[in-house]
């Protein structure tokens, strides 16, 4: 580690006792507001995804040897997956609740994943391994996630589109003209303000609040992707599986433009020490351990970057003070009750904004890439993508049969693209030659860069 780099490094310890909680606690609720949104939107136990944004935060620091400042929150990548096998299950007869552990399953096995992509980038370096899985295939099936998801925002901002605007212009302000912590947490800040005024016109039934003990166990066994095997439906599993495992392609882009990213604002090249793959099988451990119990996936948090090159604390130590105070959360029924209880119409005009940048996250990816659409190869590849993702999603029935399972239009689409890739001629993509490319997927609504800055 150069002079330079130290000098950019606090040791924690020096701060003191006070100091060191006070940034713990920031860096927690940095992370919030997005961390939350993923079970109010999904159904998901929110107890559940606090304590496994913790451990799972625990877990990838032991994987990485402590020697990386990442928190681990909810993955916004997977809301499409969720939000499909959900549709599937109730067409077949299912609740919501029933279905949703099915989902779970699919994201656990997504998170494996993780486990052989990191096996193949220590083998054969991740030039080799990115070649079949280039822009023109991930940036499409991102832009899928989104457009896919947009018909569920507007319907929640149904229910009052003045409060759902009233989230979306303190988004927008925060994330274009907010200065230090305001610009991090653009998200968090949408939805107290819009909550508090739904509050105020009395919008919101508290009733779930009041009727929550104070302190109470943040998992439930019929929560629990474990759960499904006392009576399972192997076609839905099967059919879980196959549409969630392709978003995993997605969401491992944007783990190594998070490490990128984290990298840069340290000074310390994470990709080499620990290496990327000891970070790959963090995020994959975490995310897998999380969906057994019913939690979200996890992912690299771009707020806590953002708050690590605002403090100029990098200390990894600081990070897991904030994975305790997450964990002791979970432990408090009420504080969920209290998130559970937020507006239809908040909820609509926060995933208006997130699902309209996770599109544009897609179209990031493909032109910070310089993807070449005077190929006749990639503009087929990308049009059947686009078209069989959304076509089959909007469709009749939602999804496509098969005979033995049943199809999202997301699964088809990312198989489809993956296949094509691979054995059209006329592969051009290489990974580590653009650095901005390589980097260029984020899901979070974050601002972490900014020219006029």
């Amino acid at each position: 580690m150069t002079k330079t780099q130290l000098e950019g490094i606090y040791d924690a310890r020096k701060l003191g006792t006070g100091k060191m909680l006070t940034l713990g606690l920031q860096h927690m609720f940095a992370m919030f507001g997005a961390t939350v949104l993923v079970p109010v939107i999904t159904g998901l136990s929110m107890s559940a995804t606090l304590l496994f944004a913790g451990l799972g935060t625990l877990i990838f620091h032991l994987c990485t040897k402590l020697k990386v400042p990442a928190f681990l929150g909810s993955s916004f990548a997977f809301l499409g997956g969720y939000a499909t096998v959900v549709q599937m299950g109730m067409a077949g007869g299912l609740t919501q609740a029933e279905a949703l552990p099915y989902a779970c399953i699919g994201v656990f096995c997504a998170g494996l994943i993780y486990f052989i992509l990191a096996g193949l980038f220590a083998a054969f370096g991740p030039k080799k391994v990115m070649r079949f899985f280039p822009p023109i295939v991930t940036g499409p099936i991102i832009i899928a996630i989104g457009l896919i998801l947009s018909g569920s925002a507007i319907n929640n901002c149904n229910h009052n589109w003045w409060i759902a605007i009233l989230a979306i212009a303190i988004i927008v302000v925060c994330n274009i003209w907010g200065k230090g912590m305001i610009k991090i947490i653009p998200i968090l800040l949408g939805v107290i303000g819009s909550y508090v005024v739904a509050a105020c016109f009395g919008l919101c039934d508290f009733t779930p609040v009041k009727e929550a003990a104070w302190i109470g166990l943040p998992v439930k066994w019929e929560n629990t992707a474990i759960s499904v095997f006392s009576n399972p439906n192997w076609s839905l599993i099967l059919a879980a599986i196959i549409a969630i495992i392709p978003i995993s392609l997605a969401t491992m882009m944007e783990h190594i433009g998070d490490m990128c990213a984290i990298s840069s604002t340290t000074g310390i090249n994470y990709l080499e020490d620990p290496g990327l793959h000891r970070t790959l099988l963090g995020d994959g451990l975490a995310t897998s351990l999380a969906s057994l119990f019913g939690a979200p996936a996890n992912t690299t948090y771009g707020e806590n970057t953002g708050v690590l090159n605002l403090t100029k604390v990098y200390d990894p130590r600081v990070i897991r003070i904030a994975a305790v105070f997450a964990i002791i959360l979970s432990f408090c029924p009420k504080f969920s009750a209290i998130i559970s209880c937020m507006p239809a119409a908040t909820i609509g005009g926060v995933s208006l904004v997130l699902y309209g940048m996770i599109s544009a996250v897609g179209v990031r990816n493909v032109v910070e890439n310089q993807v070449d659409f005077k190929s006749s190869r990639n503009v087929l590849v990308m049009a059947l993508i686009l078209v069989l993702a959304i076509g089959i999603s909007y469709s009749e029935k939602g999804s496509l049969d098969i005979g033995f399972t049943t199809l999202s239009g997301l699964a088809v689409g990312a198989l489809v693209g993956i296949i094509l890739n691979a054995i059209l001629p006329g592969k051009d993509y290489e990974f580590g030659t653009n650095a901005q490319g390589d980097k260029s997927v984020d899901f979070e609504v974050n601002r972490l860069e900014n020219k006029n800055d």
